[in-house]
């Protein structure tokens, strides 16, 4: 009698506990599929954007996080009381798993809306309207095309994609005629192509309409205006059950689309232009290259540096204009970005003070030079000019591409800056060495090659 009593204890045992197990589990079920939505993300107090490296969503410069779609999605956040944390993609794939997945919240970038597309997640937030435009010179002695049927004859560069697959079945509209130029290099992309255009190398290429806005403020001289696409609608997304999330992000698009702060982001990215006007030597007869050389003479000692490089550097950032403001927010005569200027000791305030910009310019040079300590001089001088443009780790992304693929990570010239061009190229900043993600590197390459040029001029022009 007693076994059978203890037998049926274990039974009922068993059982209570399996119960239990089902319990947990249900329970473990039903937390996983708990949205986190609005209410929970207020809770937490963080907001995760899932985004892409590009020119336009996200990348690193100078150290700051950047990039239009980053600025609306940091201005959302603030809107909501919520503390923004990006997380990068390796493609738009990978970037709708991982919101699925609940890796993220809210996906801000130019997603394309698809009715396929409608099943996974809901749209919402940021919309635009994009297409693709041709890509071409402007000028007193180039007349720009006016219509797609001016395109029979015509040599058109694209990469492989959807580019060319539009310029083809373009091509069988209008019964053929169009050179179509497919560019399979790994090295080249569609900003370069844009460039080459500028350079007058090629005469057409095809760009989204937005890439091709901004690249037109590095590039005056391209006209963007002739479509040859239908638009596609493209917006942000979260998950398909955080509706309150959805419908915070079409309010805020809905009442800040015209305020100041979305405003300024589009005017920094798609409508200042990122070069500035550049005036001669100040007065060759007196040997002066600006009114701020005593200056520079002074503070150039403390890294031992000639004071006509540290001028060649100045007239390169600012045109000697103490007031400048570039596009990204650097500001006085040696462009520090404010958060930069601040670590090294710049008093609030003092950004237009051409003593207070390059005495912490020299200051933060100097703590550049001592992560190249490794690279003997006069060398090391090109890694820490490329640093001060581009930020310290876009270098070391590019240091280690070059070792990776054989080149001379301690040599700049022909060596370097040849993966600092690359780091815009997705299978060179999505490669395992790079830390740092995308980079524009054609403006850091010619930062370089610039100031070293003007050096050497100054230096047979000015005496030491």
């Amino acid at each position: 009698m007693k076994l059978n009593h203890y037998v049926l204890f274990i039974l009922i045992l068993f059982t209570l506990l399996g119960l239990t197990g089902g319990c947990k589990e249900r329970k473990a079920k039903t937390l996983k599929a708990t949205p986190n939505d609005l209410p929970q993300l207020k809770d937490s107090g963080r907001l995760v954007v899932l985004t892409l490296y590009n020119s336009t969503s996200y990348f690193i410069y100078r150290g700051q996080e950047m990039g239009f779609q980053y600025e609306l999605a940091q201005q959302f956040a603030q809107s909501l009381g919520l503390k923004m944390e990006v997380k990068v993609a390796r493609n738009v794939a990978d970037m709708e798993r991982k919101l699925i997945n609940g890796e993220g919240d809210l996906i801000a970038y130019n997603l394309p809306i698809t009715k396929e597309g409608k099943n996974r997640v809901t749209y919402c937030g940021n919309e635009i309207i994009t297409h693709q435009v041709i890509v071409q010179q402007t000028g007193r002695q180039t007349r720009p095309l006016k219509d797609v049927t001016e395109l029979i004859g015509k040599e058109v560069y694209v990469k492989p994609g959807k580019y060319y697959e539009r310029l083809v079945n373009l091509n069988q509209e209008l019964g053929g005629g169009i050179l179509i130029k497919k560019v399979t290099s790994d090295s080249i992309g569609v900003e370069d192509l844009i460039a080459q255009v500028s350079e007058g190398k090629i005469q057409y290429t095809v760009a989204d309409n937005d890439i091709a806005r901004l690249n037109a403020t590095y590039f005056p001289n391209l006209n963007i205006h002739l479509s040859i696409s239908f638009d596609q609608r493209s917006s942000w997304a979260v998950r398909r059950d955080c509706p309150l999330l959805a419908q915070a992000a079409n309010e805020w698009q809905k009442n800040n689309a015209t305020s100041p702060a979305y405003t300024a982001s589009m005017k920094r990215y798609f409508e200042t232009s990122k070069n500035l006007p550049h005036s001669p030597i100040l007065s060759l007869r007196e040997g002066k290259i600006s009114h701020y050389d005593e200056l520079f003479k002074k503070y150039a000692k403390e890294i031992n540096w000639d004071w006509r490089l540290l001028a060649s550097l100045a007239y390169k950032e600012s045109n000697f204009d103490t007031t400048a403001v570039s596009w990204a927010g650097a500001k006085g005569l040696m462009q520090l970005m404010p958060s930069t200027a601040h670590a090294m000791g710049m008093p609030p305030g003092k950004e237009q003070n051409a003593e207070e910009s390059i005495k912490a310019a020299v200051k933060y040079l100097g703590i550049t030079t001592k992560s190249f300590m490794q690279i003997p001089e006069p060398e090391r001088i090109h890694f820490v000019l490329a640093s001060y443009n581009s930020g310290l780790g876009h270098v070391l992304d590019a240091m280690a591409l070059a070792e990776k693929y054989g080149k001379k990570k301690y040599v700049w010239k022909d060596n370097v800056e040849k993966y600092i061009l690359l780091k815009s190229q997705e299978e060179y900043f999505t490669d395992s060495v790079c830390k740092y993600g995308y980079f524009r590197g054609t403006e850091t390459y010619t930062f370089v090659r610039d100031i070293m040029g003007r050096y050497e001029q100054y230096k047979k022009k000015i005496k030491l």
